[in-house]
């Protein structure tokens, strides 16, 4: 099993940066792809950015130029720098993380969640 523990969430006025980290434990795994999600109240959780093994990025339109995910895959980490932030940032955002958990009989492969952080900015 794998699990996943966030931080760096908080509260920030407009314009300012935050940096969050997630990083994945457990057994015997390895990670592929990883990516941040985020959910305002009343909305869909929506996809912020992800990254793959090989360092590909993809970016939420809404986000793009302002934010940056990045990895260190030694210590199992992924990260999201989020800069000129803006009061419609404010979500709840989770880490995701794609990975293999090899067994005596085999592998698992899922997707798995943390728990969330809060972010919040003021105007």
């Amino acid at each position: 099993q794998v699990q996943l523990v966030e931080s760096g969430g908080g509260s920030v006025q407009a314009g300012g940066s935050l940096r969050l980290s997630c990083v994945a434990s457990g057994r015997s795994f390895s990670i592929n792809a990883m990516g941040w999600y985020r959910q305002a109240p009343g909305k869909q959780r929506e996809l912020v950015a992800t990254i793959t093994s090989g360092g590909s990025t993809y970016y939420a339109d809404s986000v793009k130029g302002r934010f940056t995910i990045s990895r260190d895959n030694a210590k199992k980490t992924v990260y999201l720098q989020m800069n000129s932030l803006e009061p419609e940032d404010t979500a709840v955002y989770y880490c995701k993380v794609d990975a293999r958990v090899v067994g005596a009989f085999g592998a698992v492969y899922g997707a798995y969640w943390g728990q969330g952080t809060q972010v919040t900015v003021s105007s």
